[in-house]
Protein backbone atom coordinates (compact mmCIF):
# COMPACT_ATOMS: atom_id res chain seq x y z
CA UNK A 1 0.00 0.00 0.00
CA UNK A 2 1.82 2.90 -1.09
CA UNK A 3 0.80 6.48 0.49
CA UNK A 4 -0.87 9.34 -1.09
CA UNK A 5 -0.89 12.30 1.60
CA UNK A 6 -3.31 14.65 0.66
CA UNK A 7 -2.56 17.65 2.84
CA UNK A 8 -4.49 21.61 1.68
CA UNK A 9 -4.88 21.85 -2.22
CA UNK A 10 -3.33 18.46 -3.19
CA UNK A 11 0.07 20.20 -3.35
CA UNK A 12 1.69 16.04 -2.70
CA UNK A 13 -0.30 14.04 -4.99
CA UNK A 14 -2.55 14.03 -7.96
CA UNK A 15 -4.68 11.62 -9.79
CA UNK A 16 -2.39 11.24 -12.52
CA UNK A 17 0.39 10.44 -10.50
CA UNK A 18 -1.49 7.41 -8.15
CA UNK A 19 -1.80 5.70 -11.54
CA UNK A 20 2.09 5.60 -12.59
CA UNK A 21 2.77 4.73 -8.64
CA UNK A 22 0.40 1.83 -8.90
CA UNK A 23 1.72 0.95 -11.93
CA UNK A 24 5.12 1.11 -11.37
CA UNK A 25 5.08 -0.24 -8.07
CA UNK A 26 2.68 -2.85 -8.11
CA UNK A 27 0.62 -1.72 -4.89
CA UNK A 28 -2.68 0.25 -4.28
CA UNK A 29 -2.33 4.20 -3.00
CA UNK A 30 -3.62 4.95 0.15
CA UNK A 31 -4.70 8.69 1.06
CA UNK A 32 -3.74 9.97 4.41
CA UNK A 33 -6.93 11.97 4.29
CA UNK A 34 -5.45 14.15 7.29
CA UNK A 35 -8.11 17.45 7.59
CA UNK A 36 -11.06 15.06 8.24
CA UNK A 37 -14.48 16.22 7.08
CA UNK A 38 -12.56 19.29 5.25
CA UNK A 39 -10.44 17.08 2.52
CA UNK A 40 -12.72 14.20 2.89
CA UNK A 41 -14.26 15.23 -1.16
CA UNK A 42 -11.08 14.62 -2.11
CA UNK A 43 -10.32 11.35 -0.86
CA UNK A 44 -14.49 10.14 -1.76
CA UNK A 45 -16.31 12.67 -4.07
CA UNK A 46 -13.84 14.18 -6.51
CA UNK A 47 -11.20 11.26 -6.85
CA UNK A 48 -11.89 9.46 -10.45
CA UNK A 49 -13.07 5.57 -10.12
CA UNK A 50 -10.25 4.20 -10.87
CA UNK A 51 -8.28 5.86 -7.98
CA UNK A 52 -10.99 6.05 -5.17
CA UNK A 53 -9.04 4.32 -2.55
CA UNK A 54 -9.65 0.88 -1.01
CA UNK A 55 -8.51 2.52 2.30
CA UNK A 56 -7.88 5.79 3.59
CA UNK A 57 -5.85 6.61 6.78
CA UNK A 58 -7.25 9.25 9.08
CA UNK A 59 -4.55 12.01 10.98
CA UNK A 60 -4.56 14.72 13.19
CA UNK A 61 -2.00 17.45 11.30
CA UNK A 62 -2.18 20.53 12.69
CA UNK A 63 -1.78 23.98 10.89
CA UNK A 64 1.96 24.17 8.72
CA UNK A 65 2.91 20.39 9.52
CA UNK A 66 3.09 18.53 6.64
CA UNK A 67 2.60 14.88 8.01
CA UNK A 68 1.13 14.16 11.38
CA UNK A 69 3.41 14.08 14.30
CA UNK A 70 1.26 12.35 16.71
CA UNK A 71 -2.02 10.49 16.65
CA UNK A 72 -5.61 10.95 17.05
CA UNK A 73 -6.65 11.58 20.99
CA UNK A 74 -10.03 12.17 22.41
CA UNK A 75 -11.32 16.31 21.99
CA UNK A 76 -13.33 18.33 19.29
CA UNK A 77 -11.54 17.20 16.39
CA UNK A 78 -11.79 13.74 17.37
CA UNK A 79 -15.62 13.93 17.42
CA UNK A 80 -16.46 14.15 14.08
CA UNK A 81 -14.44 10.87 13.32
CA UNK A 82 -17.55 8.52 13.83
CA UNK A 83 -19.28 10.81 11.20
CA UNK A 84 -16.56 10.98 8.40
CA UNK A 85 -15.60 7.13 9.20
CA UNK A 86 -19.49 6.42 8.27
CA UNK A 87 -19.50 8.33 4.85
CA UNK A 88 -16.02 6.96 4.21
CA UNK A 89 -17.58 3.26 4.59
CA UNK A 90 -20.66 4.30 2.57
CA UNK A 91 -18.64 4.53 -0.43
CA UNK A 92 -16.74 1.05 0.35
CA UNK A 93 -13.96 2.62 1.93
CA UNK A 94 -12.16 0.67 4.49
CA UNK A 95 -10.90 3.02 7.18
CA UNK A 96 -7.56 3.55 9.45
CA UNK A 97 -7.31 6.00 12.37
CA UNK A 98 -3.44 6.95 13.03
CA UNK A 99 -3.10 6.58 16.88
CA UNK A 100 -0.81 6.61 19.04
CA UNK A 101 0.85 2.63 20.55
CA UNK A 102 -1.03 3.38 23.97
CA UNK A 103 -4.20 1.88 25.21
CA UNK A 104 -7.01 4.84 25.52
CA UNK A 105 -6.52 5.89 21.76
CA UNK A 106 -6.25 2.37 20.63
CA UNK A 107 -9.84 1.53 22.77
CA UNK A 108 -11.55 5.41 21.75
CA UNK A 109 -10.53 4.17 17.72
CA UNK A 110 -12.20 0.84 18.33
CA UNK A 111 -15.59 2.91 19.68
CA UNK A 112 -15.88 4.61 16.35
CA UNK A 113 -16.36 2.30 13.83
CA UNK A 114 -12.91 2.33 12.33
CA UNK A 115 -11.42 -0.91 10.94
CA UNK A 116 -7.99 -0.53 11.63
CA UNK A 117 -5.30 1.52 13.47
CA UNK A 118 -2.40 2.55 12.18
CA UNK A 119 0.49 2.49 15.04
CA UNK A 120 2.13 6.14 15.17
CA UNK A 121 5.97 4.50 14.73
CA UNK A 122 8.03 7.88 15.33
CA UNK A 123 9.03 6.60 19.12
CA UNK A 124 10.19 3.19 18.05
CA UNK A 125 12.15 4.65 15.25
CA UNK A 126 14.34 6.87 17.65
CA UNK A 127 14.40 3.76 19.82
CA UNK A 128 15.97 1.87 16.96
CA UNK A 129 18.62 4.71 16.36
CA UNK A 130 19.27 4.82 20.41
CA UNK A 131 20.35 0.82 20.27
CA UNK A 132 19.34 -2.97 20.28
CA UNK A 133 17.94 -2.78 24.15
CA UNK A 134 16.21 0.31 23.75
CA UNK A 135 14.58 -0.91 20.38
CA UNK A 136 13.57 -3.89 22.21
CA UNK A 137 11.98 -2.12 24.76
CA UNK A 138 9.93 -0.02 22.36
CA UNK A 139 8.94 -2.69 20.41
CA UNK A 140 7.44 -4.62 22.78
CA UNK A 141 5.10 -2.00 24.03
CA UNK A 142 4.22 -1.94 20.23
CA UNK A 143 3.87 -5.72 20.55
CA UNK A 144 1.15 -5.06 23.36
CA UNK A 145 -0.64 -2.19 21.56
CA UNK A 146 -0.90 -4.62 18.40
CA UNK A 147 -2.60 -7.35 20.82
CA UNK A 148 -4.64 -5.07 22.07
CA UNK A 149 -6.00 -4.02 18.71
CA UNK A 150 -6.29 -7.03 17.71
CA UNK A 151 -8.54 -8.42 20.67
CA UNK A 152 -10.93 -5.19 20.17
CA UNK A 153 -11.10 -6.50 16.76
CA UNK A 154 -9.13 -3.85 14.69
CA UNK A 155 -6.81 -3.85 11.94
CA UNK A 156 -3.15 -3.32 12.74
CA UNK A 157 -1.09 -0.80 10.25
CA UNK A 158 1.92 0.83 11.33
CA UNK A 159 3.68 3.91 9.95
CA UNK A 160 6.27 7.04 10.65
CA UNK A 161 9.86 6.68 10.34
CA UNK A 162 10.08 3.08 9.00
CA UNK A 163 12.86 2.04 6.77
CA UNK A 164 14.98 -0.53 5.93
CA UNK A 165 16.84 -1.49 8.50
CA UNK A 166 14.34 -0.60 11.75
CA UNK A 167 11.76 -2.89 9.92
CA UNK A 168 14.12 -6.24 10.48
CA UNK A 169 12.61 -6.18 13.94
CA UNK A 170 9.46 -4.23 13.56
CA UNK A 171 8.53 -6.31 10.92
CA UNK A 172 7.87 -9.14 13.59
CA UNK A 173 4.87 -7.29 15.36
CA UNK A 174 2.24 -9.48 16.32
CA UNK A 175 -0.94 -9.13 13.84
CA UNK A 176 0.97 -6.41 11.53
CA UNK A 177 -1.46 -5.99 8.82
CA UNK A 178 0.69 -3.04 6.84
CA UNK A 179 3.08 -0.97 6.97
CA UNK A 180 2.73 2.99 5.69
CA UNK A 181 6.08 3.77 4.37
CA UNK A 182 6.37 6.94 2.26
CA UNK A 183 10.03 9.59 2.76
CA UNK A 184 12.35 6.49 2.96
CA UNK A 185 11.16 4.80 -0.18
CA UNK A 186 10.62 7.97 -2.32
CA UNK A 187 14.09 9.51 -0.73
CA UNK A 188 15.85 5.70 -1.95
CA UNK A 189 14.32 5.72 -5.14
CA UNK A 190 15.44 9.00 -6.20
CA UNK A 191 18.78 7.11 -6.82
CA UNK A 192 17.78 3.55 -7.51
CA UNK A 193 14.12 3.73 -9.15
CA UNK A 194 10.66 3.45 -7.44
CA UNK A 195 10.49 -0.10 -8.55
CA UNK A 196 13.77 -1.50 -7.50
CA UNK A 197 13.09 -0.11 -3.47
CA UNK A 198 9.54 -1.25 -3.17
CA UNK A 199 11.31 -4.44 -4.03
CA UNK A 200 13.69 -4.52 -1.62
CA UNK A 201 11.02 -3.31 1.45
CA UNK A 202 8.68 -6.40 -0.12
CA UNK A 203 12.04 -8.57 0.44
CA UNK A 204 12.19 -7.38 3.94
CA UNK A 205 8.70 -7.77 4.93
CA UNK A 206 8.30 -11.23 3.55
CA UNK A 207 11.20 -12.72 5.05
CA UNK A 208 9.43 -13.03 8.46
Amino acid sequence: MADRHLVEERQIAEDDEVREIEVVAGVDAEPHDVGVARRLGVARERAPPEVRPAQCTLGPVAPGEVTSQAGWRAGADADRIPGTIARLHASGVRVSLFVDAADEPIRWAASTGADRVELYTEPFARAWEAGPNEARRSFETYAGAARLAHELGLGVNAGHDLDLANLTLFRDLPFLDEVSIGHAIISRALFKGLAAVVGEYLQVLRAV
